[in-house]
């Protein structure tokens, strides 16, 4: 039968842990499926920009030994210059003139001539100083409006393109958020213009690539305009020698996004500055990019999909088992490793895959395992406390439900101590309140609630209420090494509560001049090996103990009343109380269903050692035939041991 019951037990926990995983598995699919189809959605794809910006600015490359020097029109020059912007394009000549002179390669200016200006001579001083080192910018754009989509081209006067002068197209593609990280896909753009007069080659896959920053505003070599003007008087030696120049609006004040500002716009490290980066700047950076394969690649979406699978899978295969604070610290680990990965995937590799997809499966798993575990295990802890809370202590509840493993359901074979109390002379009682059962039963509650509290505190489990019997049984379903020790303790403070409960009823009785009801109990323990599970239909049942042992503390029970001792125990759980309590033997008896006999005890709350060794001379001669009613014994022991008195008495009157 205990075989029988393990085996049970482990098909049900195979039963559970077979449909946990199998939820789990789908748990997996569902997040997989559900991040896949978000990760269409613009809301996604500005979270995997996002965690660009971070990833792309927390270790950035150098900047280019041979990267363009930025021409500033600047607060200082326009108080050098006494002018305010736009100023005579002819002194955009002189600038042009000066750069060419000091050994400039290409020269670009990030401003859009479109129109003529005010004063002719202007456009003529401007034009005369172009030449094929120059790219002017253009501009592209689509306007769009409820009628019509119009798609317009913004190119420098033809005047100044006759003169060899390129045209580069400046603009750049913001994403949903306003900030700046693609690079254009223009074959004309103006970077691309000024590589290809700089006679630097340009990566044929860089449109619409990623720009990787190498900083914040101001990161990139930046001189005013009014130095460029004059190099000689201004600046160092030879610092446009064979250089790649860009001249454009670059305020030394970086514009805030509050603020806003004129050809600047918020970049990869916006997030951690808050300022804008300015025109020039930008198109020098896209310069580097596309000469230097420095742009990074975007991975692609079945890339992305696959990782949200693996990081799935890496989760559900960390909670396949269970969810603790183990997982806990895995995940803690897990996340912050694969936003490594990607940055090292975009450092090393030039690609970005973003972690955000596979972080949030990896969490989406773990967290929702875990909180279905937690159900579980609360569905679990109400389970038990609501079945074991009639048997056991709420002490002892609380211990099954913070650890279920300790509880075997099913049956299994164990060693327990089980008690036996009832009532002596109950169907006197129940004969007097016949006419009155409420009081017949506030009397038989009033009973078995101190009773039932001794059986708890003590660690018992009560089995059941039989009318005016209470059983309970020590050692399940939790461990109790000294389950007999317990159980004898119990009985004692049960006759002990007795005693209590009778005053009560006294003084009661006294109060309206009644007789009062005198309770009394017998209690019958036996140890030994029994079944102990869930008993019952498979519609109701009651977790309860069935054995040979059970049956013979009921008859223990039964027979206190024929020795005289309201407490009457086996041998096997006198062998274990001896420890701690006075046992002294009293009898062999046959139990129905058994061949030999059984001894019988009971507990003495003092004994001298003479006493004892003369009760056992006594049982001598009892066993061996050899007592007679004249047997000194008979009027030297009730003195020796008072607690057994009735218990001579009958033994003499069986003898006459």
């Amino acid at each position: 039968m205990a075989g029988k019951g393990r085996n049970g037990q482990a098909r049900t926990q195979q039963q559970k842990t077979r449909r946990r995983q199998a939820g789990l598995v789908l748990l997996g699919f569902l997040v997989t499926i559900a991040l896949a189809l978000f990760s269409y959605t613009s809301p996604w794809s500005l979270i995997e920009l996002r965690s660009f910006d971070y990833l792309s600015t927390l270790h950035p490359p150098a900047i280019p030994q041979d990267s363009p020097i930025v021409v500033a029109i600047d607060e200082p020059s326009m108080a050098e210059i006494g002018s305010q912007w736009p100023w005579p394009r002819a002194l955009h000549a002189e600038l042009v003139k000066a750069l060419r002179a000091a050994g400039a390669k290409a020269i670009g200016l990030d401003v859009i001539f479109a129109e003529p200006a005010a004063d002719p001579q202007n456009d003529v001083a401007l034009a005369a100083a172009l030449g094929p080192d120059v790219v002017l910018a253009g501009d592209e754009s689509l306007i769009v409006t409820p009628q019509a989509e119009q798609f317009i081209r913004t190119e420098p006067l033809a005047e100044f393109i006759a003169r060899g002068a390129s045209t580069g197209i400046a603009s750049v593609h913001l994403d949903r958020d306003g900030t700046l990280r693609q690079i254009p896909p223009y074959g004309d753009g103006f970077a691309a213009e000024l590589a290809r007069i700089a006679g630097r080659p340009v990566s044929a896959d860089a449109g619409n690539q990623l720009i990787q920053m190498f900083g914040p505003a101001r990161t990139y070599p930046t001189v005013s305009y009014y130095q460029a003007l004059k190099p000689d008087e201004f600046l160092p030696p030879d610092i446009f020698k064979n250089r790649v120049v860009i001249i454009g609006l670059s305020l030394q004040n970086a514009p805030t996004l509050e603020k806003g500002g004129t050809d600047t716009f918020a970049t990869a490290f916006t997030v951690h500055t808050g300022h804008l980066v300015s025109g020039a700047e930008i198109q020098a950076t896209i310069f580097d990019n596309i000469t230097n394969d420095l742009f990074i690649a975007r991975a692609s979406h079945g890339a992305v999909i696959a990782a949200i699978t693996l990081a799935a899978l890496a989760a559900a295969a960390l909670c396949w088992r269970s969810t603790g604070w183990e997982t806990a610290a895995v995940t803690l680990v897990v996340l912050p490793l694969l936003a490594a990965v990607s940055f090292l995937a975009l450092t090393v590799n030039g690609t970005f895959l973003s972690p955000a997809g596979p972080a949030l499966a990896f969490l989406l798993v773990v967290t929702g395992q875990a909180t279905l575990d937690y159900a579980a295990e609360r569905r679990s802890r109400r389970d038990i406390t609501n079945a074991f809370s009639r048997y056991l202590s709420p002490a002892l509840v609380e211990r099954l439900a913070d650890d279920p493993s300790q509880l075997k359901l099913g049956g299994e074979r164990r060693t327990l101590t089980i008690l036996f109390c009832d009532v002596r002379g109950f169907t006197t009682i129940s004969e007097a309140l016949k006419d009155d059962p409420e009081q017949l039963t506030t009397l038989i509650n009033r009973l078995l609630t101190p009773l039932s509290e001794i059986v708890l505190e003590s660690g018992g489990t009560i089995d059941k209420y039989i009318g005016d019997c209470l059983m309970a049984f020590w050692n399940a379903p939790l461990d109790d090494p000294d389950h007999a020790i317990h159980a004898v303790d119990a009985a004692r403070k049960m006759l002990a509560a007795i005693e209590v409960l009778n005053a009560e009823l006294k003084r009661e009785a006294d109060a309206v001049l009644s007789k009062p009801h005198v309770l009394k109990i017998g209690i019958g323990i036996n140890t030994g090996e029994c079944v102990v599970g869930n008993m019952g239909s498979t519609r109701r049942f009651d977790y309860s103990v069935l054995g040979d042992s059970v049956n013979l503390a009921s008859r223990l029970e039964g027979e206190s009343k024929n020795y005289g001792v309201p407490l009457l125990i086996g041998e096997e759980t006198a062998r274990l109380a001896a420890s701690q309590f006075i046992t002294v033997e009293l009898d062999s008896i046959k139990v129905k269903g058994r061949t030999t006999l059984s001894p019988v005890f009971t507990v003495l709350n003092k004994a001298t050692a003479a006493a004892r060794t003369k009760h056992e001379e006594f049982l001598k001669r009892k066993y061996g035939g050899t007592l007679d009613a004249g047997d000194p014994a008979f009027s030297e022991l009730p003195d020796a041991l008072p607690e057994l008195v009735r218990y001579y008495q009958m033994v003499a009157d069986r003898l006459v």
